[in-house]
């Protein structure tokens, strides 16, 4: 399949209590800044923040799973957080093709996470060996 420079595709998903928890136990980052109410209340933040690699882990469903889909393999991603997420925020991923390499079938991607105020919460770029 080739790709054309722009094509893109996006994901959106809630980061409830729930979805932040189940990661702290999955990934074992039980980070008190991501599950201690009182903790997160000092810091710079003021409240519980999502963890940021939760939070970019769209990136990889729609790489995964709608660009370019089943079969996908990542070969890298560069990522910079560039503002919180707090429980309860509602995340947009896009990723949209910047490159593609036909001989070996790879593609490259600009990635971008934004807030449900339209704030980038994270950018970077995601190189794939495509199916």
């Amino acid at each position: 399949m080739p790709y054309e420079i722009g094509q893109s595709a996006s994901r959106t998903k809630t980061f409830t209590d729930e979805v932040i928890r189940t990661f702290a136990e999955i990934s074992g980052d039980t980070n008190p800044i991501h599950v201690d109410d009182d903790y997160a209340a000092t810091t710079r933040f003021g409240k519980r923040i999502a963890h940021g690699i939760l939070t970019a882990s769209l990136l990889s469903a729609i790489l995964a799973n709608d660009l370019p889909g089943a079969g996908t393999v990542y070969l890298s991603q560069n990522l910079k957080f560039t503002g919180p997420v707090f429980v309860g925020d509602t995340i947009t991923a896009t990723v949209t093709v910047s490159k593609y390499r036909e001989d070996k079938n790879i593609v490259t991607f600009d990635t971008v996470c934004v807030n449900q105020n339209g704030e980038t919460v994270i950018t970077g770029e995601a190189v794939v060996l495509a199916p």
